[in-house]
């Protein structure tokens, strides 16, 4: 739905948006005009107490008053569940209604004054529980009205005055070509300043030095060119992802073909392979999970790590590794030191720095695999935050980068790490494969936009990606951002049901489960060759054609490149997907699969409640131990069966 147009400015809520919170004020109010009648009822006539006269005239209003804000906000209710997301026709009288509304909020205003004042005063001589009916009264007005004024600076636009330049064209044809385009750059640069500004909010707590102030506009930018092309808000966005949630779960269980299913039966040499590289990735990723420091070992062990941590990290250490950056009473040595199980002497350098394009790591001897590990940590502050969004590409030499490298004389060099850190070890690793030909990289979750196709392709035989589930964050890229954005917009302007039935039924549906619901359609029953052109809803929902919406894009725009190159995932990949879930009272027990996949699986990203647990470190070593743990048992099992028959 295109955002609401009220006071001459477009507002960051639609027309739609009215019904549920509507819903939920009428319902306050209902109660609360029956509670003020009933308590007038009861006292009618005995109003004879020292300013009973004026708690008279006051009840009177109040009812007056709160009956004709039952009536505007049934009305408002009713007119915004009319209609569909992209057909506000029915709905084109909300407006009218809304300013009806919000006048109703001075009287109110006035009233709840009156009432304060009333009830400050100290020679009102009337029965107590009247007196605490209208306090309530009285504390429940201002809340509505706080609650009303935070509403509004929420649904606020900063650019809902300059919208209209945004045409379906890009600009005004009517207006010169040197005007136009002086209009459009005015727009451009005022959606980047206000972006700007929300992110220097946002970061408040950091330093902010000329690295920041790059960033900070170059993040602006991005979002300013991501959210610019469509008129959609942020309930619509919410419908968008509901609907394709339930849609690919329906798609999920549809059986699959036979063929489909045999092109995933891997040979013997690749399972052997696949059993040693979960292994090694089991093994290795407590070093990445350890590069989080305290807080992921907090957050494992919330109960025992701070008496674990007071007890051996405030102490003196017997040897000293080389250590940059602070880390206040070795919190974080001593975390790391609890999670990999490794000695003092066992570290060769630890930095603790942390800046934008510069994060904390390790260097380990790991004795058990006769590897010298280098773990980069992930994304665990704001500047870790800002290098994720520095969505920028930037060409990668590979001669001569390293001179006078050197590792131990028998020890190989292992890189790892897990999301931020998982990308940043895969790029390390590039830069040193010249030197160090037996390197191997396990990059652990990592972002999906990190790597050229070739590139990715050069990678395969010394980087191993380990993905679980339906981790957003393997599947995140400007291209897959740009498709979710078009699937959102497609099939949000095509479904036929009002937007409040969408929520409901999506929540209950997130929340207990069941089966996804077969929503109606506009495209239900269109031809084959109707389906790859949009419809006029989708148009409306697009504010200026977007260089990667192709399904708008007029022919002369087909063949222009894309505004950013698609790039992949490092390596051979690991897909690791849950198979079967028991929950107990206490526990749960989830079995897992795991095969070798193709960059183009993560093409698309995947809508889920797992989508962002799937990431998480721990979710990630317990999947890979619990398929280490299966295949060890099935070791032992089959020697069983041997030792069983040689008998």
């Amino acid at each position: 739905m295109p955002g609401l147009v009220v006071f001459g400015r477009r507002w960051a809520i639609g027309s739609d948006d009215f019904v549920l919170p509507g819903a939920f004020e009428l319902f306050v109010r209902l109660v609360w005009w029956i509670g003020i009648l009933v308590l007038y009822a009861v006292h009618k006539g005995q109003f004879n107490c020292p300013g009973g006269g004026l708690l008279h005239s006051y009840l009177l209003v109040l009812l007056i008053l709160l009956a004709s804000i039952i009536c505007a906000l049934s009305a408002l209710v009713y007119v915004s569940m009319q209609g569909t997301i992209s057909n506000p026709g029915p709905r084109k009288s909300l407006p009218k209604l809304l300013y009806t509304r919000l006048l109703l909020y001075l009287p109110e205003f006035i009233w709840a004054v009156v009432g304060a004042v009333w009830v400050s005063d100290s020679s009102v001589q009337c029965e107590k529980t009247v007196i605490n009916v209208i306090i309530g009264t009285v504390i429940a007005s201002w809340v509505i009205i706080v609650f009303t004024i935070i509403g509004v600076l929420i649904v606020f636009d900063p650019l809902g005055g300059k919208k209209t330049f945004y045409l379906t064209n890009g600009v005004n044809r009517n207006l010169e070509s040197s005007q136009s385009g002086q209009l459009l750059y005015n727009v451009k640069n005022t959606a980047t300043r206000v972006w700007e500004k929300r992110i220097r909010l946002l970061c408040c707590c950091i330093v902010q030095d000329d690295d920041h102030r790059v960033a900070f506009t170059s993040i602006a930018e991005l979002f300013r060119a991501y959210f610019s092309d469509t008129d959609l808000v942020p309930s619509d966005i919410a419908a968008g992802l509901t609907l394709l949630h339930q849609e690919q779960d329906k798609m999920e269980s549809c059986p699959k073909e036979p063929e489909e299913v045999l092109c995933h039966s891997p040979s013997s040499l690749v399972t052997d392979d696949l059993d040693i590289e979960l292994e090694n990735a089991a093994h290795y990723m407590l070093f990445a999970a350890a590069a989080y420091g305290w807080p992921y070992y907090i957050y494992t062990n919330p109960f025992t790590a701070l008496c674990k941590l007071n007890g051996d990290c405030c102490g003196n250490r017997p040897t000293d590794p080389d250590i940059t950056g602070s880390d206040r009473h070795n919190f974080h040595f001593g975390s790391i030191l609890k999670i990999t199980g490794l000695q003092y002497r066992d570290f060769i350098h630890i930095s603790f720095h942390n800046k934008i394009y510069e994060i904390p790591f390790f260097v380990a001897l790991d004795h058990k695999k006769e590897a010298i590990v280098v773990a980069v940590r992930g994304t665990l502050s704001f500047e870790d935050i800002l290098t994720d969004l520095s969505a920028d590409c930037e060409d990668l030499t590979l001669e001569d980068v390293l001179e006078n490298g050197f590792v131990h004389k028998e020890y190989k060099l292992v890189i790892v790490g897990h999301s931020l850190g998982g990308g940043t070890a895969s790029i390390l690793a590039i830069m040193l494969r010249n030197s160090f030909p037996t390197l191997r990289c396990y990059a652990f979750s990592p972002p999906g936009g990190l790597l050229s196709k070739s590139l990715a392709d050069y990678t395969k035989c010394f980087i191993v990606s380990v993905i679980v589930g339906k981790d957003l964050v393997a599947r995140l890229s400007m291209p897959n951002m740009e498709d979710l954005k078009r699937r959102i917009v497609r099939i949000v302007a095509n479904c036929s049901r009002p937007k409040y039935q969408i929520l409901l039924h999506g929540c209950w549906y997130e929340v207990f489960g069941g089966d996804p619901d077969n929503f109606p359609t506009e495209l239900d029953g269109r031809s084959q060759d109707a389906l790859t052109q949009p419809l006029l809803a989708e148009e409306s929902l697009m504010v200026h054609r977007s260089p990667s919406y192709n399904a708008l894009e007029d022919e002369s725009h087909l063949n222009s490149p894309p505004q950013y190159p698609r790039l992949y995932l490092p390596g051979k990949i690991i897909h690791i997907v849950e198979e079967s879930s028991s929950r107990r009272l206490c526990s749960s027990d989830t079995k897992y699969t795991a095969r070798w996949s193709n960059e183009t699986v993560f093409s698309s990203i995947l809508i889920s409640p797992k989508m962002i647990t799937d990431h998480m470190p721990d979710v990630v070593l317990k999947a890979l131990n619990s398929l280490t743990q299966e295949h060890g048992s099935c070791i032992s099992c089959q020697a069983r069966e041997c030792n069983t028959d040689v008998v």
